[in-house]
This record gives C-alpha cells, structure tokens and sequence, in this order.
C-alpha cells in the first residue's frame, strides 16, 4: 500500500513539474469548459460582504439533488460541515447535545449514508465506514449536495442518500479573504480561530489555497438517575451519578487546488488535510441518595458521607485525516476521456484512562486503553463520455478501490488491595496515595482488538442521459464486485484468516420532466447497499458484550440491499427563491440483525451467545418539505424565510416484535428567518431546530432519546466593500440531550420485562458566543 502512495505521490509531483512547461494555448477542446468555470469565479469581497441574502440553489442534476452554496450558511458562522448541515432537510444526529458528527440521514444509520469529498470517498474511523463530519471545517466548503437517490456513475452504498462536499476549487476564487473569530463557551473559556483563503492566477492554470485552525470546546453537565424497575412499575431509587463532561481540543487544516491545461486536456490536483487533537475529560460523583447530598472529609484530602464512588476518564485523542487526488480528462475520439487516482488516509491515536474509588468497600482500579488505526484506501477511476445523437450521450467506465484497515487495542487493569487507612486519597488527581504511582504493566491486545483487514473493489459501470424537450433523463447500472479479507491475531490459528467475497447488479433512473420555467417534477428508483459493519464479521469472541450475553461476528455475512424510489414536485418562487417536496421509500432485504445462536454464554446459565445474520426484511419512508424564499409577495424582499421539515418512519421485526429501524427520528424540522437593512448595511437572523424522538433496540438495551429544540441567532454590519463583522449566538435555550435506559441481564428477562437497571440521563449545555470578522483582499 505504501508503494501504491509513493506512485501517487510521484506521479502528482511529475505532473506538476511538467506543468510549468505546457503552453497554456494546448488547451484544444477544452477551451468551452474552461471559459464556463471562468464565468463562475467570484471575487473575494462578494464571500465577505454578501449583496443579497443567498437560498437553496436549483440543481441541474437529474438524479433528485439538494444544492447549498456556502454563502447559505455564513450567516450562523459553522465551526464545522456537521454544524452546516444541521439546516438541510432529514439530516439527524445521535451525538451529545450541540455536538454534530455521524450524519443519519432519513434519521438512520451512519452506515446507510454515503459521505463524499469532492465526490470521493474517505475513510473514517469507525467500524460501519462512517466518516464522521465534525472533523471538516466548515470554511474550506464551497457547496454541499444531498443526493437522494443513487446513479450509475457513483457507488451503491447510499441506501438512505449521498452527502457530496465540495471544497473550494481553483475556479472558486479570484482574490482573498482572513477569516478571524472568538468563541466565548459557558465556562467562560475564549478560544480563537483563524482562516485564510486565497485564489487565483498560476503558471499556466489556476491555484487554490486554504488554511485554518480553530479551538472547539463543549463543557456539558449530566445527572443520572438509576431505579430497579420503572418509576411507573414501583421501581425503587437505587443511586444517582453526577457527571462533569469536557471536550476540548484544536483543528488545524490544509487545502489545495490547482487546474490547468495539460497536453490537450485539463488536469485537476487536489490535497485535502485535517490534524485534530482533542480531550475528553469526564468527572462523575455517585450518590446514594436522590437530591442534595453532602461530601464529609475524612482527613485533609479524601471524601465520603453520600458518596459510593468516584470516577475519572481522561481521554486523547490525536487524528490526521488527508487524501490527495488528480483528475485528467481530454477530448478523445470524439468524446471526453476521464482519468482519475486517489488515496486517502485516516490515523487514529487515541489513549483512554478511566479510575475509580468506591468508598463503602474500599478499593481503588483504574484502566488503560490504548487504541492505533489506520485507514487507507486507493482510488483510480476511467471512463468515456460520448454524444450518440442531439440530446443523449453515454458513459462507460471502471473504478477499483482497495482499502486496508488495521486496528491495535491493547487494555490493562489495575486493582491494587486497599485496606481502611486507604480510604484518604488524592481528590485532585482521583488516586489513593499509596498508589499514585503505580505502573499498567505489560499491555495486552483485548478480543478482536489486533487485526487486520483489506477490502478490494472492482467495479462496472454504464449510463445513458439526454434531454427530450421537456423531458430529461438518466438511467444505467453499475455491477459491484467486492472481496474481503480479514485476519485476527487475537483468536485460533483457525480462525485468525476468514474471507469473503459477494457482487450485485445496481441499476438506477432517474427522471426530470418541466412542467414550465418555474415547476418540474423529479422521480427516480435505484437499488442500492449497505455493507456490514467490520465488528459484525469478526471472528473474536466478545463477553458480556450484550447484557450478561456474549457476541460473535459472523464473517459470512453478506451487504443489505433495498429497493427505493423517490418522487418530488419543485417549483421557482421569483428570482431567488424556492421550494419542493419529496417522498421517498425504500423496501430493505437482507437485514443485518443479531440472533441468538443457542450456545451458553461466559456467565453461565441463561446467557448466551449472539452472533449476526441477514435476516428478514424492513421499511423506509418518508416526506421531505422545503421553502427558501424573500418574503416579495408579502412587501418584504429584504427578508428571507427558510423552513423545512421531514417526517421519518421505518418498520422492522426483531425476535422482540416490531420497531422502527434503530434511532431514528421520527422528524427534524427548522425554521429561520433573515432581514436585510441595506441603508446601513446591516443584516440580522434567527434560526430554530427540533429533531423528534428515537427508540432503539438491541439486547439487553432499550434506549429511548430525545433533544430539545436549538435556538441561533445573528446579527452582522459591513464596512465598506471588504470588511463584515458577524456576532453569532448559538444554544441559546440551553439545549438538552435526555435519554432513558432499559437494561436486562438476559433475554428472557428482556421479554418478560424482569430489569436489571432502569436510568433517566439528561445532558444539558450552555450558549455559545462569536464574533467574527471576515476581511477580502
């Protein structure tokens, strides 16, 4: 693999040697497209002081597409694409309140979405092959697409939709811009955050560079409270944790991009880079009694009274996420030939420290967990593009995509005796004092934690689009074949080495037809995939992973497939605005669910041991409504209203009887309004969002979770035609995360309702404060 990286690498800096060279008149053929991008260029005082408020865009895609310019988010400055897209349609989130990471579109999965950068793929760092969007700043975006449905000439893992980020090209800027800002958190800590941006004009082509780095900080407070069986069912206190939460850390990122005119064609390099470095510092107090409480000294440094226990976990968390690209297309024979290569890496460090104190019988254990991934992939793509008649064309072409993944998790405890006079520790550092230097020892790997597993992909594609006067279209297919092939150092020899292989057929259409100017209809069907997490097919056995009950993955299990269709109505309000509705479904086959395999569990009589299969089938369907318009018809074309809303529903059967597919929402809506005063160039705004509830099911575990509503507001004046300076309040109502917790030992203590545990968490966070200034040069 590293060879591969080395031959890209090389191969980029070959290019851009020769570069330098190539006479820019070689452009041939490709002067047309050239000159349409040249029309799009902007210059950087229209980024920073903004003309006019800026709404939904109209795609021109056939396959159903949302487009957002990044304009249509400035106003409530994002900190990342996460926070951007919690203003687009269906988009949900299960993270911790304010926080925005794995995106569940229609409210499902992460793993049944498909996240792009500039149409690419990139890995990320969990086990579904979810990529986390929190971790791109939201200022090296140029637009945001939310595909719909699937299309032939892009991969079928996209069974709830396509998030497509585009960065900003070497055709986005003419100029420059310094975005500079403060973030004042409810702990009365100030972060800064700096971006620079500049485009334009080099050698024979044109350059794009971006820079940025910014302090993200989320301090959050839990209280939970803990019963032997709902209070609606008599249950009794048990305890109550107190719990300080703190997420901190920095974001450093590089873009680049540089388009030119090479031996005939056009040439696209592209570099992408992200470093995090973050902490997650968590405190929590557990107290026997309901409310109040009080902690009695023992000693000068060391506490009891109503406290059982005191647990501390530190956490740090080092990533660096980069992928590079070059893109080659050229008119050939009549048509347009397109090359392309990728790679992209994702790293992974993370250290994990979690210690506790119990005080009514004193003993003292702290933990040590280290985690090491990577994750690489290859990309190369050809294709061919050709007009047979007025109005239609083709394409065919291959696409290979190789990733390797490796993961190391080495753990060790520690639970040194402790006797009465123990009891005294140091409150600071959460340590008996005995003890405070006691060493981890040898670390070992745990369960499935050293392996290594290597994905190859092949795959086929043709499609067909044209336009017949009203009438547009497209339809293809793409043929997927996938091997898989894992090796686990932590089982029997074996077991240690599984493969798998699998290939589908995926066809798609799509369809626009305009019924005039203003109005059009949009339909399309595709069949689609969703392949299984890595932790559902190793082959390490998991205890207690489930309740009381054992796990193991099955490394036979095959992707889930559905059916779906999508058919909408949009219609062009005046000049600016928009709106439109959708409703999709999807018929789902193949599901991956665990099962009980019968085998007696590590904990003995009625546990068991679980294992995951494709089973059964389940539903997706849902409603999509979306208004962004100036309020003209009304007398107010400095005022703009946006509002959207979906309503999401699914069915599923497990061996528990019917839900919906896990976590998912049963609606996300927002609603936000901007006023324009252009006599003393000022502009101010508020926006609203509430996503509904969520169940989810799994053995041994029912959660249900649900989020108060986010209040953001902002108000901003331009200087002259360089400057703006914003001031944005975000979680203005104290957002609040609260989940309850339904816990069971086995399964028949699940089906016969017998708990272990009954918990109501709730999580709350303070306002967020910026001021920003934007300044083009």
């Amino acid at each position: 693999m590293y060879n591969l990286k080395k031959l890209l690498l090389g191969s980029c800096a070959i290019a851009l040697l020769a570069i330098g060279t190539n006479a820019s008149a070689q452009d041939g053929e490709n002067t047309n497209d050239s000159a349409k991008k040249v029309e799009n260029i902007v210059k950087g005082e229209t980024i920073v002081v903004r003309g006019q408020i800026n709404y939904r865009d109209r795609s021109r895609e056939i396959v159903p597409t949302l487009q957002y310019n990044q304009e249509y988010f400035q106003n409530f400055e994002p900190l990342t694409v996460g926070d951007a897209l919690k203003r687009v349609p269906s988009v949900t989130f299960l993270s911790d309140v304010i926080e925005a990471d794995g995106v569940r579109l229609r409210g499902l999965s992460p793993a049944y979405s498909q996240i792009l950068i500039n149409g690419e793929r990139v890995p990320g760092s969990e086990a579904d092959r979810s990529f986390w969007v929190d971790r791109i700043p939201a200022e090296l975006i140029k637009s945001v697409e939310i595909v719909r449905s699937s299309t032939a000439r892009r991969t079928g893992d996209a069974m709830a939709g396509t998030i497509n980020i585009n960065l900003r090209d070497a055709y986005a800027l003419d100029g420059g811009y310094v975005r500079a800002g403060i973030s004042h958190f409810n702990d009365d800590k100030i972060l800064g955050n700096l971006g620079l941006v500049w485009g334009g004009s080099f050698g024979t082509g044109r350059l794009l560079l971006g820079l940025n780095a910014q302090g993200r900080r989320n301090p959050k407070e839990k209280f939970s409270y803990r019963y032997d069986a709902p209070l609606s069912d008599g249950g009794k206190f048990v305890d109550r944790e107190d719990q300080t939460d703190l997420r901190n850390g920095k974001d450093y990122s590089f873009n680049a991009n540089y388009n030119t005119p090479f031996l005939g064609g056009e040439l696209d390099l592209g570099l992408f880079y992200v470093k995090t470095d973050r902490e997650q510092l968590e405190r929590s107090f557990e107290m026997n009694v309901e409310n109040g409480g009080e902690f009695v000294p023992i000693g000068q440094t060391g506490i009891l009274g109503n406290l059982i226990s005191d647990n501390k976990q530190d956490v740090s968390i080092k990533q660096d996420n980069y992928s590079l690209n070059a893109k080659y297309k050229k008119e050939v024979l009549g048509g347009k030939m397109k090359f392309g290569i990728g790679y992209a890496s994702f790293k992974e460090d993370v250290n994990d420290q979690e210690s506790e104190v119990k005080f009514s019988k004193p003993s003292f254990s702290s933990e040590l967990t280290i985690t090491d991934k990577k994750d690489e992939e290859l990309n190369s793509k050809i294709s061919y593009e050709r007009e047979i008649s007025n109005g239609m064309k083709y394409e065919f072409g291959y696409e290979y995509n190789k990733k390797n993944r490796d993961i190391l998790i080495l753990s060790n405890e520690i639970k040194p005796k402790l006797n009465a006079s123990a009891r005294v520790y140091d409150i600071k550092t959460m340590t008996p004092l005995k003890f405070a230097t006691i060493p981890f020892g040898n670390m070992e790997a745990i369960s499935g934690g050293d392996s290594e597993i290597e994905e190859t992909r092949n795959e086929l594609f043709l499609a067909f689009d044209g336009k017949n006067n009203s009438f547009e279209y497209e339809f293809g297919a793409r043929y997927a074949m996938t091997d898989v092939s894992l090796f686990d150092k932590t089982v029997d020899a074996d077991l240690a080495n599984s493969k798998n292989d699998y290939s589908f057929f995926l066809p798609s259409a799509s369809i626009r037809y305009n019924l005039s100017k203003s109005d059009r209809i949009l339909a399309s069907v595709a069949k689609t995939i969703r392949r299984p997490s890595f932790d559902m097919i190793s082959p390490a056995l998991l205890e207690t992973e489930y309740g009381d009950n054992d796990f193991i993955g099955n490394t036979k299990l095959k992707p889930e497939t559905a059916i779906g269709f999508d058919i909408g109505y949009e219609r062009k309000i005046g000049k600016r605005g928009i709106m439109g509705i959708n409703f999709f479904y999807r018929d789902v086959s193949d599901l991956i669910e665990i099962y009980n395999t019968g085998q007696e569990g590590s904990e003995g009589e009625d546990t068991f041991v679980l294992s995951a299969r494709n089973l059964g089938n389940g539903k997706v369907k849902g409603i999509e409504i979306d208004y962004s318009s100036p309020l003209d018809f009304i007398g107010l074309p400095n005022t703009g209203l946006f509002l959207n809303y979906s309503w999401l529903d699914s069915e599923v059967r497990d061996e528990f009887g019917k839900r919906l597919f896990n976590d998912q929402s049963d609606y996300v809506m927002n609603i936000g309004i901007v006023h324009e005063i252009p006599s003393i160039a000022m502009s101010f705004g508020a926006t609203y969002r509430k996503q509904g509830d969520a169940f989810s099911r799994l053995v041994g575990e029912e959660v249900s979770t649900s989020y108060s509503g986010e209040l953001e507001a902002f108000v901003e004046k331009s200087f002259g035609k360089n400057m703006t300076l914003r001031f944005v309040g975000s979680n203005l109502l104290n957002s609040e995360k609260a989940e309850t917790f339904h816990k069971f030992t086995t399964i028949a203590d699940q089906i016969n309702r017998n708990y272990d545990e009954y918990e109501n968490e709730k999580e709350t966070a303070g306002a967020v404060y910026q001021l920003v200034l934007r300044y083009a040069f």
